[in-house]
């Protein structure tokens, strides 16, 4: 369900089946009250200034996608996990359209600058650092929260997150800036941290109980898990938010965008080589992780779970939100029940078990045994 208008899609919208050989369809039971709990928020903090704005802000569905990627998590982080979504949404929107809101300019140092005063926001309680308005209202309101509720250790990690996803949203906007497309090597080497990968995974184990000792947590191997798991969920946002993405001058730094200038060839013709990185990815992923499991204690087999959660809840997500499924550049309000109706493979379409011939992520191969 959605409509052209006089935009078609470079991609199509009947997109290839998704390699996805994990536990699909969960979703939390109590997803409706944190719905409704996240939305009141945003509307007691006028995050969105008219009925328009609020629509499109709602069709990003943030509560929907934390209770699918946190399918059994505890109530109250995953409340306020919603609410620094559909924050982080309206962010991640004003920075795609080339707008960073009250008193700052959307350019690299514009973006950088924004960036440095949010992540102190949320780290200690400076308040003062970013322009007036509800935003920022929202933002301290959050940082306040997660303060109260995080233990040191976990804002440490949680405020390092956001410092990537900050220096991700820095490195694509100098690079349009510039009028450059990066290689697929510099791409896959930053697109993890652009996708917030870090702020993400924070919430998911704190809402889940969650407490892997950092020694072991940031382990070679299972930072080569996390960064494939991160890759794979890149990926999949990429191909299925290209649509509401294609409009922009210069184009859109995604996987298929990448490809394309690369090979010389249009998106469509680039596709298929996106959809073999992202499932030879998957498969490594899923070699490595059984690998894992075989010895890993309590807390690190519950982080390994949770990984394979967000994968395919992440996956779910995007294939029913208006935001993707029936896109603003294409319609005039969000298409309530729009669906992309994606399909499942149980194979790859590349079934290689050899690396990437990618440096920047060849070496999680070299992470499994034999």
């Amino acid at each position: 369900m959605h409509i052209e208008r006089d935009l078609p899609s470079r991609i199509g919208w009947e997109l290839p089946p998704f390699y996805c050989p994990l536990e699909r369809g969960l979703l939390h039971p109590r997803a409706a009250e944190i719905e409704e709990r996240a939305v009141t928020w945003t509307d007691a903090f006028a995050l969105y200034p008219d009925a328009t704005e609020r629509a499109w802000g709602l069709a990003s569905h943030a509560a929907e996608f934390t209770s699918r990627i946190i399918p059994r998590g505890d109530v109250e982080p995953m409340v306020l996990f919603a609410e620094w979504n559909y924050w982080a949404f309206a962010a991640d929107d004003w920075h795609d359209s080339g707008s960073a809101g009250p008193g700052t300019a959307s350019r690299a140092a514009g973006v950088a600058l924004h960036g440095a005063r949010l992540a102190r926001t949320v780290e200690a309680p400076v308040p003062g650092l970013l322009p007036p308005g509800p935003h920022t209202a929202a933002l301290e309101d959050l940082a306040a929260r997660t303060r109260a509720m995080l233990r040191p250790g976990q804002l440490r990690r949680f405020t390092h997150g956001v410092r990537e996803w900050v220096f991700g949203a820095t490195w694509q906007t100098a690079n349009d800036e510039r009028g450059v497309m990066p290689s697929l090597d510099e791409f896959t080497a930053s697109r993890i941290c652009s996708s917030g990968t870090r702020f993400l995974l924070t919430w998911c184990d704190v809402a889940n109980g969650i407490d892997v000792p950092s020694d072991v947590l940031y382990s070679p191997s299972v930072q080569a898990l996390t960064d494939a798991a991160g890759f794979v969920v890149s990926c999949d946002n990429d191909v299925l938010s290209y649509n509401k993405d294609d409009d922009q001058t210069p184009w859109e730094q995604n996987v298929v965008n990448v490809l394309a200038h690369q090979e010389g060839c249009t998106p469509a013709e680039a596709l298929p080589a996106a959809y073999a990185l992202r499932d030879r990815t998957m498969s490594l992923f899923v070699r490595l992780r059984e690998q894992l499991g075989k010895e890993a204690d309590g807390e690190l087999a519950r982080y390994l779970v949770s990984l394979e959660q967000w994968i395919a809840g992440n996956l779910a997500y995007h294939d029913r939100a208006p935001r993707y499924a029936s896109p603003r550049n294409r319609n005039p309000l969000p298409v309530e029940g729009a669906s992309y109706d994606i399909t499942y493979s149980e194979v790859p379409s590349d079934p290689s078990d050899e690396p990437l011939p990618i440096p920047a992520l060849a070496w999680w191969w070299q992470r499994l045994d034999g």
